[in-house]
């Protein structure tokens, strides 16, 4: 039904407990997805053996390393045996309800996002154990923290939707330059907070030598707000033009769709670019 990919990082210590888990949960979805994991990072293919899993190995990167988003989307539209795409981090755990809102999305053309609870997970789940999902879920209601409107990890659309550009992946801005560049072509973006439950496992960014404490900064932030066009190209999920809900979809709450409709125009969008620079927004 659906293909997922991503681009993992080294399993490495804490990631590869977290990695796992993402990787294991999307692996327990009922209508069993194609999955597939872009780079040849230290045990990614080892991963993909063990697991069953698609691997791409070869993947355009920066002259950091670092992957390039634009390669992947390209190549998974290309790859995917499904009509249906979710492009997803791979420290974040989905349960069923992402299947369910996705039946309940309607016909194409549409981009589905939303925000993420945030929780520190420090071993690998027993997925065997059939209470997972409850514990889980049980976890973040008491400790989660729900993230802000920005810093977007999952985004499902139709094949053929996206054309991606060379973003650097795990650094910001790409996921909010998505947002606006779907919504100025017209194309509906839809916020399934409501509807789909989507745990972000904490981690540190030592992964890369510009990690700072909530990011990844120097050059390649840079450069990806440079290739988005800078912060007036960015929105949030506070401009997404539809809801999705346990009953269906639905237009924003009166002052959402305001802001909604306000993103439309650039000066308005350059003063949330401000806004969210100065508060440290990603």
């Amino acid at each position: 039904m659906i293909t997922i990919f991503t681009i993992p990082k080294p399993f490495i210590g804490h990631s590869n407990v977290i990695q796992r888990n993402a990787i294991k949960s999307w692996l327990q979805l009922i209508h069993r997805c194609e999955i597939i994991l872009f780079g040849d990072d230290a045990g990614v293919a080892e991963i993909a053996k063990e697991l069953s899993v698609e691997h791409v190995p070869s993947i355009v990167k920066n002259e950091f390393g670092t992957p390039l988003l634009s390669a992947a989307f390209a190549a998974a539209q290309k790859l995917a045996k499904n009509d249906i795409l979710m492009y997803s981090n791979t420290d974040v755990i989905f349960f069923q309800d992402l299947i369910e809102a996705v039946q309940r999305v309607g016909k194409p053309p549409f981009l589905v996002c939303g925000r993420r609870w945030d929780l520190d997970v420090v071993r690998e789940i027993d997925f065997d154990d059939a209470e997972w999902e409850m514990k889980l879920r049980s976890k973040v209601s008491q400790v989660g923290t729900i993230h802000g409107h920005a810093g977007i990890d999952y985004f499902i659309f139709p094949k053929n939707t996206v054309k991606m550009l060379d973003f650097s992946v795990g650094r910001a801005g790409w996921d909010g330059w998505l947002v606006y560049d779907v919504r100025m072509r017209k194309i509906p973006v839809i916020d399934a907070t409501e509807a789909i439950t989507v745990i972000h496992q904490n981690h540190d960014y030592s992964h890369s030598k510009f990690s700072e404490k909530k990011m990844v900064g120097g050059p390649e932030f840079k450069k990806n707000t440079a290739v988005a066009g800078g912060g007036g190209n960015m929105m949030t999920l506070r401009e997404a033009d539809w809801v999705l809900t346990k009953e269906g979809i639905e237009r924003p709450k009166f002052l959402f769709r305001i802001l909604s409709v306000l993103s439309l125009y650039y000066p308005w969008r350059w003063l949330l670019g401000v806004k969210r620079t100065i508060r440290g927004e990603v």
